[in-house]
């Protein structure tokens, strides 16, 4: 991720806009020679972008360990299809199969579903499935519906041009399943309930509540109605509830309600995805919904896990590839920052902060909401005495600004974020940079 003695920095956006008269590159930060390549733009053009920092300062890149683990091959993803764990093969599942569905999360997420969905098509189509048969469903829960657009770049433009494709509705369409052990009354999109075979699509990246994301989280809250999402997220995973956090699978309550859901809504055959900070596939599991997520978790504990830097006068943070929601990424910040140092959060995304989530914006059982008073709130939030926080953002807008505290700085270019830091601190500097924010958790164990 190092490179140094770089002329110029590639203008981030740019490729987005070829031929249209804009400069495509900016010069380098004057005595500059050192410079952190990051990953920005995930699903939106995956740009790569110069970070330059001024000589004196020592800086610390803190990769994941699986950094450098390599990408598998087409040919490797098929092979792991055909070597299920805790259930049959596919093509096996498939035969004699009318309707079947198949789904995958969104562009939150930086899954490379697009490179997993031929080899499950094809062995939709070795078991004799007709392509009227095959349906895609967008399980993202709560989140925003996806455009025409955004489903190729998820599921390949092959395919989405090929087969009947459509996005979850959470507000209404649902059979009634069953009730986990929790009281979680399940209800599941009754298009995903009429199938004959109903196979999922996941990546595994760190979540906040569930441990990953992955496995049984594609049918909750994937594929579920709002009710039983809004009670998974605010009855079962609630602050004191000290079973559910980061990288905790096995006796997490929020993740064995989800896993309750997927067995009342018989999923028959499921994938994972591990992934690298390009998004490409590092590791590939199927077959159980349950069983070949546990096999992914074991190694993503492994592969995402990043040592934590101490006591750092910066700490730069990078939200990709999960920008949308980079309050996962903004921890590293309150874990690796001294008293009195200076955070940077990294937005170099479009779409900035995703604006909706469902269950987020729920008024049931609350008076109707308020948004002068939410913002008022949010905006007398406070930092630790004598920190800082700058949000380097070429696209932030007001809506986005006034989701942080009243003292946070704004910086449009990266230039900016150099001469604010120049300001709050003197002399020589210790930097923490953690390039993919949204991909790296902290060295901790599996709870089982």
């Amino acid at each position: 991720m190092d490179r140094a003695g770089l002329a110029s920095a590639q203008l981030i956006g740019t490729a987005l806009l070829p031929g249209k008269g804009i400069a495509q590159s900016v010069a380098a930060v004057k005595d500059s020679p050192k410079s952190v390549v990051i990953p920005t733009h995930e699903w939106a053009g995956d740009i790569d972008e110069r970070l330059d920092f001024p000589s004196a300062w020592e800086i610390n890149v803190q990769n994941m360990r699986g950094l450098n683990a390599p990408v598998i091959t087409s040919e490797e993803i098929h092979r792991r299809l055909l070597a299920p764990i805790g259930t049959p093969p596919l093509r096996e599942l498939a035969a004699g199969k009318k309707k079947v569905v198949v789904t995958f999360d969104d562009l939150t997420r930086g899954t490379p579903t697009y490179l997993v969905m031929p080899w499950v098509v094809d062995e939709l189509k070795a078991a004799g499935v007709a392509d009227e048969g095959i349906l895609f469903i967008g399980s993202f829960g709560s989140h925003r519906p996806m455009t025409a657009i955004e489903i190729q770049k998820k599921i390949g433009k092959d395919i989405a041009r090929r087969f009947a494709w459509m996005n979850h509705n959470v507000v209404s369409n649902f059979d009634e399943v069953g009730t986990t052990s929790f009281k979680d009354q399940i209800l599941v999109n009754s298009t995903f309930m009429a199938a004959d075979l109903r196979v999922t699509v996941s990546g595994i990246r760190v979540h906040n509540d569930a441990g990953y994301g992955g496995g049984a989280k594609a049918v909750l809250p994937g594929v579920c109605a709002l009710d039983t999402n809004a009670y998974a997220h605010t009855v079962i995973a609630v602050p004191g509830n000290k079973t559910c956090g980061q990288v905790k699978i096995f006796k997490n309550e929020m993740r064995l309600n989800m896993i309750e859901a997927a067995r009342l809504a018989k999923v028959n055959f499921s994938v994972q995805v591990i992934y690298n900070s390009k998004l490409k596939p590092t590791h590939v599991f199927s077959g159980d919904v349950v069983e070949a997520h546990h096999a992914a978790c074991r190694v993503a504990a492994g592969h995402y896990c990043t040592p934590t830097f101490q006591n750092a006068d910066v700490v730069v943070v990078n939200a990709y590839p999960l920008t949308a929601q980079a309050g996962l990424s903004q921890q590293w910040i309150g874990r690796s920052l001294r008293d009195g140092g200076t955070g940077v959060m990294i937005l170099q995304h479009p779409l900035t902060l995703d604006p909706i989530h469902y269950v987020n914006q729920m008024t049931r059982g609350r008076k109707i909401h308020d948004y002068f008073t939410e913002m008022q709130t949010r905006r007398q939030r406070r930092l630790p005495d004598g920190t800082g926080l700058i949000v380097y953002s070429q696209y932030l807008d007001r809506q986005m600004m006034n989701t942080y505290p009243t003292e946070t700085q704004f910086a449009a270019t990266w230039a900016d974020v150099i001469r604010l830091l120049q300001q709050r601190h003197h002399g020589d500097m210790r930097v923490a940079v953690y390039p993919y924010g949204g991909l790296q958790h902290q060295e901790v164990e599996l709870d089982g």
